[in-house]
């Protein structure tokens, strides 16, 4: 744990490489980027619609509404541009009774969003708070805005306004994380939160079903990886060591996102038991990769952990304005804690991302995870293909819903049909771009019945960009 002295030199210096950092941005020539042109380009106002257009038929049993959140920058870019960290923009979509019956958006209040509107700024008990745009969830009842790395969240309303950035009451003192993962058994989420100005330490955090932080456990590393996303099991959560790290050249050279790859950083898998201190955790080396996102992980009878992730050969080798992935894979990890290994298995090696299972089953044996298909070399822009998979990691089988040409989609999140449905008995929903028509759709699919055509469609006449992750949040 740093000393009162070291954590007091290591402020005086972040503040004055992140003056000079500002300094570069400002010096450099502004350049395009493919995440603010194109299907990326943001949005420039806050729209609200009523009654939207229904094709097909919304099954009765969806009241709730559907949320997602992206970057969406405020004022045009300037140098040092990262898609990963524009101004964040919420979409909502009211669906009850079988009818769409309102689509929002709105952009969360970071400081410099409510001085570019003319708005005073939100409630804020922090002074480390910025941008929040990449997870909205539902936690005790509230809707929440996350980011990693630093900010607390935004909480906001039903209409999707922001309230204030919220510490969750205070009882967060560290970062948080855009992934915190629900435990179905106890009702915690569990996230492993990493914070920019501190490249020595992780936390595993816990919040309680009430929406109050119990736990930070510190958990030393090097290099400041970053850990976007982690997995739980019953006895372990799951940390994700990877080698892109906190690098002081692309700050100080004017990044806004400095994270590269690092191939000097080992690269390993740590298992915590779950109440257990941060020097508690055994690591398991494995081949150099990343991965943002896990789509599940188990305990096994022989004492390993399954894991399964999509994992990218590398990521962030150039400094380019988001993700630089020539492939990605969706593969099942074996983590053995006694030979401190990690075995990869390629179970899918077509490129793919935004894995989800059906999150009641999250932390157990399971059977179905879906994701979005990307093209062969995503260098470019990050953009999907047009289909979704579909994974049957019990027949080892893969499936495929194809939505046609110049229709791309974001991330998808699995509806169960009824409290007591089956694993897979339910409904899938995500937004769909229509490009270059610069329209959206929100589309349900029969996740039984995958690969037939949507059972509803809602349109959205408007391009909203393709963003980070979504969520149904029932009504209570």
């Amino acid at each position: 744990m740093a000393s009162t002295v070291e954590t007091a030199i290591r402020s005086a210096v972040t503040g004055g490489v992140l003056a000079l950092a500002k300094m570069s941005r400002a010096l450099t020539p502004s350049a395009s980027s493919p995440f603010v042109e194109g299907i990326h380009q943001p949005m420039v106002e806050e729209l609200t619609l009523e009654d939207l257009p229904v094709t097909g038929t919304i099954p009765p049993a969806l009241d709730g509404r559907y949320l997602r959140i992206g970057p969406n920058p405020i004022r045009p870019a300037t140098a040092g541009h990262h898609w990963f960290t524009g101004d964040g923009m919420v979409h909502g979509l009211r669906i009850e009774g079988g009818r769409a019956r309102w689509y929002r958006n709105r952009w969360t209040r970071s400081a410099e969003v409510s001085k570019t509107l003319g708005e005073p700024p939100i409630a804020n008990p922090r002074s480390d708070v910025g941008a929040v745009n990449t997870n909205v969830v539902g936690i005790a009842g509230r809707t929440w805005a996350l980011v990693e790395a630093g900010s607390a969240p935004i909480e906001l309303g039903e209409t999707l306004e922001s309230i204030a950035y919220d510490p969750f009451g205070g009882t967060l003192t560290h970062s948080f994380s855009a992934h915190p993962h629900l435990d179905p058994l106890s009702g915690e989420l569990h996230a492993v939160c990493y914070k920019g100005a501190d490249q020595g330490r992780i936390w595993h955090t816990v919040v309680t079903p009430q929406g109050k932080v119990r736990r930070e456990e510190p958990i030393a590393v090097d290099h400041g990886p970053s850990v976007h996303d982690c997995a739980i099991t019953g006895r372990y959560v799951v940390i994700l060591d990877l080698p892109v790290t906190f690098s002081i050249k692309a700050l100080i050279g004017g990044a806004s996102f400095p994270y590269r790859w690092n191939p000097s950083h080992r690269a390993r898998v740590g298992l915590l038991p779950r109440e257990g201190k941060g020097d508690a955790v055994m690591w398991c080396d494995v081949d150099p990769c990343y991965v943002f996102h896990v789509a599940n992980a188990f305990d096994c009878e022989d004492g390993t952990v399954t894991l399964d992730v999509v994992a990218h050969r590398t990521m962030f080798t150039d400094g380019s304005a988001g993700p630089d992935s020539r492939h990605s894979a969706f593969e099942r990890w074996t983590v053995d804690p006694v030979a401190g290994t990690v075995t990869r298995r390629v179970v899918d090696d077509h490129p793919q991302e935004f894995p989800r299972p059906d999150e009641r089953r999250f932390g157990q044996p399971y059977r179905y995870a879906w994701s979005i298909g990307l093209e062969r070399d995503q260098h470019a822009s990050f953009l999907p293909a047009t289909h979704l998979i579909m994974h049957d990691l019990v027949e080892d089988a893969r499936r495929v819903h194809e939505l046609g040409e110049g229709r791309y989609p974001g991330e998808f999140v699995f509806v169960p049909a009824h409290e007591a449905a089956a694993e897979g008995e339910g409904w899938l929903i995500g937004l769909v771009v229509n490009h270059p028509g610069e329209t959206t759709d929100l589309v349900i699919l029969d996740a039984q019945r995958f690969e037939d055509a949507p059972v509803a469609t809602v349109r959205i006449p408007h391009r909203i960009p393709p963003g980070f992750h979504g969520n149904w949040l029932p009504t209570p």
